[in-house]
């Protein structure tokens, strides 16, 4: 068993539940193997009306989810999910390789993207990211407080406050925040921020980045007087509080 995965388990010290979704079978059984080799508990569904149902059931902290299905596609199943009230971690399995449909599934509330052919150790490492991410299992790591000026971000619980006000943040929009506030001051260029957030680079595409710091700042630094995420022109983005 890999080392990370024994740092990850339910709050309550149960294993991990992950649910594998495929139309095609050699794969979920892949997955499946795979992911119990961590330790996790798996479930497998076949169509995106069966990923429903499994899912109300076995109430999993993570997807693996298939786009493209016969009866409901992954962006359909994440969409009831999150109607649902469901913010369970999604990372999408999908054949597309433009650029334009994994944001397409980011902005849907998916949280990562791993496109066909992959390896399961892949596929392992973006669900470990994730889950990490979401606050949805606990690890060994102790209390850490990130604060630059009014803003202050707490690692374990997830809690993001500015000014007094408490700010709810993606997971996704959570770890780029993190990033950010762990390097105050220094400038990070889109091919850090993807590597260090996204483990890998959206195949050289930056967008993602400037679609994710454009939700950050409508959140942190919209209708304040003092913005703390800045962009150097041709560089990246910083975030830095005011000089006193």
């Amino acid at each position: 068993m890999n080392d990370h995965a024994t740092e990850l388990r339910r709050p309550d010290g149960s294993p991990l539940r992950i649910l594998a979704v495929d139309d095609e079978p050699m794969l979920t059984d892949l997955l499946a193997m795979a992911l119990r080799m961590e330790g996790w508990e798996v479930r497998t569904a076949g169509s995106g009306l069966e990923a429903l149902q499994v899912a109300r059931d076995f109430g999993p902290d993570a997807l693996v989810l298939d786009v493209m299905m016969p009866d409901l596609d992954g962006l359909g199943v994440l969409k009831r999910l999150r109607e649902q009230g469901n913010m369970v971690p999604v990372v999408f399995l999908t054949a597309k390789d433009a650029v334009s449909d994994r944001i397409a599934g980011l902005t849907a509330g998916g949280d990562d993207y791993v496109t066909k052919p992959f390896s399961l150790e892949e596929v392992v490492a973006r669900l470990r990211a994730v889950i990490r991410r979401s606050g949805g299992a606990t690890t060994d790591a102790s209390d850490s407080i990130l604060q630059v000026g009014d803003l202050t971000l707490n690692e374990d619980s997830h809690e993001v406050v500015r000014a007094g006000d408490e700010i709810e943040l993606t997971a996704t929009e959570f770890e780029l925040l993190r990033f950010l506030m762990r390097n105050e001051r220094r400038v990070l260029s889109k091919a850090q921020i993807l590597d260090r957030v996204w483990s890998y680079d959206f195949g050289g595409r930056s967008s993602v980045v400037e679609l994710y710091i454009s939700y950050l700042r409508k959140k942190l630094d919209a209708g304040r007087d003092v913005a703390l995420i800045h962009t150097v022109r041709g560089v990246g983005y910083m975030i830095k509080a005011p000089q006193q």
